[in-house]
């Protein structure tokens, strides 16, 4: 069934429902991420109704069940955030390199807006960071460059952290040994990864503080994370494009950086430092760190 005829039909028939009934399809209105990546258990105790119920009302909307109409809702939420790569790239090249700039200019313009609408959870964020016994930070596919990224940041500020993608331990192998007292970050573009979603599931049921940064509320980890920071990864080639979640971790880490005082000075003068060891580097002039 198409979305808005979906959309349509529950507004123009609510009226008649009755009120469990009712209650069920304005929460389908409503919240269309929980419905589409929630287990039929989690939304039928979320709404205090039977798993029964939820397939009655599905039926009445015209779905053959539950699964369904499920199935209905995650292709549109994924249609919205995955978008198509098929547009039409110009055939001069001069053309082309501006086009692509103004998509990437665009990206981070979003994700800064993004940020900056969401203070409260870089402030959280900064916070979680500097309790935490141990920072892991998890990613697969492209996802696992940010999430290196991240890693390396936090390397660089004299921190404890973890890197965890996909090697000889499956990620879900690799959360066993993460603790209450640690924090989790997910860096997770589309194509959304189960694995990622099951990982980070196991943890956060151990109290872990969990932070994502994503493309859309849709992404399925969301619902195990306690911070959300949303990038635009919009690009007409290669699918998703990192320069939205490079900027957000840039961006994050320098306001951690900032937030450590003369703590985070330190770190970044060691740094410094070990750059200027021309055992190791050729002479270098003016580097700021």
């Amino acid at each position: 069934m198409d979305i808005q005829r979906l959309e349509d039909s529950i507004r123009g028939r609510l009226s008649n429902f009755p009120a469990k009934t009712r209650r069920v399809a304005e929460y389908i209105l409503g919240n269309s991420p929980e419905i589409a990546f929630h287990s039929i258990s989690e939304t039928a105790e979320k709404l205090s109704v039977s798993r029964a119920q939820l397939v009655r009302v599905a039926r009445m909307l015209g779905f053959d069940g539950y699964a369904d109409l499920k199935n209905t809702l995650k292709k549109k939420l994924l249609n919205q955030v995955i978008p198509s790569s098929g547009d039409a790239i110009p055939e001069d090249t001069a053309d082309t390199a501006l086009r692509l700039c103004r998509i990437e200019h665009a990206n981070i313009d979003e994700t800064y807006r993004n940020i900056s609408m969401n203070r409260e959870d870089v402030r959280r964020f900064c916070n979680a960071v500097r309790d935490s016994d141990s920072i892991y930070c998890m990613g697969w596919g492209i996802s696992s460059m940010p999430a290196e990224w991240l890693y390396t940041r936090f390397a660089e500020l004299g921190m404890k952290s973890v890197l965890m993608r996909r090697g000889s331990l499956s990620l879900l192998e690799q959360a066993r040994g993460i603790s209450s007292s640690d924090m989790l970050i997910v860096c997770e573009l589309p194509s959304y990864v189960i694995e990622v979603t099951e990982a980070a599931g196991q943890i956060a049921s151990r109290g872990t503080r969990i932070a994502a940064i994503t493309d859309s509320p849709a992404a399925p980890v969301c619902e195990h994370a306690d911070m959300h920071f949303y990038v635009s990864d919009n690009s007409p080639l290669f699918g998703s494009s990192l320069i939205g979640s490079m900027f957000a971790v840039h961006v994050l880490t320098s306001i951690l950086a900032k937030e450590m005082g003369t703590e985070g000075r330190r770190a970044l003068e060691e740094q410094r430092e070990g750059l200027n060891d021309e055992r190791i580097y050729y002479p270098s002039y003016g580097l700021r760190y």
